[in-house]
């Protein structure tokens, strides 16, 4: 398959898919950070019409949309305004949007949990399909994700481990925290690769016992 891999510049799901032989390619508006020559430095809305099989979007700027910030809509943070803070949200929720209606068969959106005023924001909303932790798939961590899937079975846990604890949460404050809160797991983008990866050889009774949302 052709997987397009947004919003993502650590490599870690394109190097899960590429392993399984498919042709995968990051984007984000920053380089790679494994210098990889299959990554997009750029806005991913502007590459959706390019013949994908697959969107993964690993982690969209979130901060307006998800639920633990809805707060700052009413009252700011710090340097700034209700107006900003309500630009900000539909710019969150016009990518998003971008992302979950591209013209590609299969599409999943990884977001934290989304307050009632991104939802009415986004062109077809649909609630999300499932909800993981990391340690489902080996990371002895927790981090409640959302997914968002457009022709995609949920993933099925690879390998729960013990561990809760919230490392991403309790992260000390610092100009490098925001890069790695939104690093991908690796365990759950091998998930990824293996579950999702090989629908194409699927037979169509195989495709019907999966749960799919339109």
């Amino acid at each position: 398959m052709r997987v397009l891999v947004a919003c993502e510049f650590s490599g870690t799901v394109r190097r899960a898919f590429a392993a399984r032989g498919h042709d995968a390619w990051s984007c984000d508006l920053l380089p790679a950070d494994d210098g990889s020559n299959r990554h997009i430095v750029g806005d991913a809305r502007d590459h959706l019409g390019d013949g994908w099989d697959l969107l993964m979007v690993a982690h969209p700027p979130c901060t307006r949309l998800c639920n633990s910030g809805v707060r700052w809509l009413t009252v700011p943070p710090p340097g700034k305004t209700a107006e900003q803070m309500q630009a900000e949200l539909e710019e969150g929720a016009a990518l998003f949007s971008a992302f979950w209606n591209a013209p590609i068969e299969r599409v999943c959106i990884e977001n934290p949990v989304m307050h009632r005023h991104a939802k009415a924001l986004i062109e077809n909303y649909q609630p999300p399909a499932q909800s993981v932790q990391p340690w489902q798939f080996g990371h002895g961590e927790t981090k409640r994700t959302c997914f968002w899937l457009r022709n995609l079975p949920a993933l099925t846990p690879t390998n729960v481990v013990d561990g809760r604890e919230a490392r991403v949460h309790r992260m000390s404050p610092g100009p490098d925290r925001w890069r790695e809160r939104s690093r991908f797991f690796a365990g759950i983008a091998n998930a990824m690769a293996a579950q999702w990866g090989d629908l194409d050889g699927l037979t169509p009774a195989q495709r019907d016992l999966f749960e799919v949302t339109a």
